[in-house]
């Protein structure tokens, strides 16, 4: 199945929706799925006040539709709600072509959290975006029953998985840190609840991998917390080895792969009960959720970290490539796509 993923969210970014199209992609091809994507690359852009660094594509009706004819594609899948994911949307309603959607982001809380705009208007505008798809997939049992309490249709399911052999516990980076080590890994903006981990007295040090907005604010701030600055790979892998609690303090993550990414490293986490940690961890033994962060962090120390990796070789991304391919699989029948010839001299799009 040639599959066409439309995203706003690319590299050079570094986040959760990113690590997830990329592990899909590759988990996919070893099971006989080509993914392509339409990304922000090549299009004029605009500055987002809001997110220093980050620049908001402005994708033209044709540049969009040259795009999607090179390929030919057999499914579309739309993964951000951003002005790619619109502009994507806009051309299979034009063609009457069937497409799924995914809802990763939780934009309403997002907004509200930096602007005046409330929350009841974003879901308003995001339950019209998703309507007209023909499943919307998300991560989480709990999202999917918040968001149908919303009124949001045809919800489906795509859970996430991890890297085990990229994210272990072997090799572990050498901290010159007094013990124990409260980590938490993401982008440093102020919907990611930092305050709340970094305000806590807590024993040993803590530490933040990341790089963002809120970063200077923090450090300001907090200056007895640890800001390494953003790692990857490897030096990402070995960070979170080190670590003797993972602590995820987001209240907006609609799951936080990153949970999993910690666990594989043999690392215990620490998180409020909310949507995402409630999913990932549940009732396993791998972490520890309260409502007092602070106690969730001292109760996680005590948690085995062969129970952690255990847990995450149950989760791979093969099962969530496996769980994708197979909602586009089930909506086949119903689609209207067809092989579209390639536009001689149509442009590129990175796969």
């Amino acid at each position: 199945m040639r599959i066409l993923i439309a995203t706003d969210a690319w590299h050079p970014q570094v986040n959760g929706v990113v690590r997830t199209l990329t592990s899909l992609a590759r988990s996919a091809q070893a099971l006989g799925a080509e993914i392509h994507f339409l990304p922000p690359d090549g299009f004029p852009s605009l500055a987002v006040p809001t997110y220093p660094g980050l620049r908001m594509a402005l994708p033209s009706r044709r540049g969009i539709a040259e795009r999607v004819d090179a390929i030919a594609p057999e499914a579309i899948h739309i993964a951000t709600e951003g002005p790619i994911g619109w502009a994507a949307r806009a051309y299979c309603r034009r063609r009457k072509l069937a497409f799924t959607t995914s809802y990763t982001t939780r934009f309403p809380e997002y907004i509200a959290v930096r602007s005046i705009i409330p929350a009841a208007l974003s879901y308003a505008v995001l339950r019209h975006f998703h309507s007209a798809a023909a499943m919307t997939m998300v991560a989480t049992a709990s999202l999917r029953q918040e968001l149908g309490a919303r009124g949001f249709k045809k919800l489906g399911t795509w859970t996430r998985g991890v890297d085990t052999s990229l994210f272990r516990p072997d090799h572990p980076a050498e901290l010159d840190l007094p013990r124990p080590v409260f980590m938490t890994v993401g982008r440093v903006a102020v919907e990611k609840n930092l305050d709340a981990f970094l305000a806590l007295d807590l024993p040993g040090s803590k530490v933040v991998i990341g790089d963002g907005p809120q970063k200077a604010e923090l450090q300001r701030r907090y200056p007895d917390a640890k800001f390494l600055g953003e790692k990857t790979g490897q030096d990402l892998t070995s960070h979170l080895a080190a670590a003797d609690v993972f602590v995820f303090p987001s209240l907006t993550d609609t799951f936080g792969v990153v949970q999993l990414e910690a666990l594989a490293c043999g690392t215990p986490v620490a998180a409020f009960p909310v949507t995402g940690p409630l999913d990932v961890i549940a009732d396993h033994p791998v972490g520890a959720l309260d409502a007092d962060l602070k106690n969730a962090c001292i109760r996680a120390l005590r948690i085995s970290r062969e129970a952690c990796r255990n847990f995450a070789l149950e989760n791979s991304w093969e099962s969530s490539a496996r769980q994708f391919i197979g909602n586009l699989t089930a909506l086949q029948p119903n689609r209207s796509l067809r092989p579209v010839r390639r536009a001689a001299g149509g442009s590129a799009v990175h796969g």
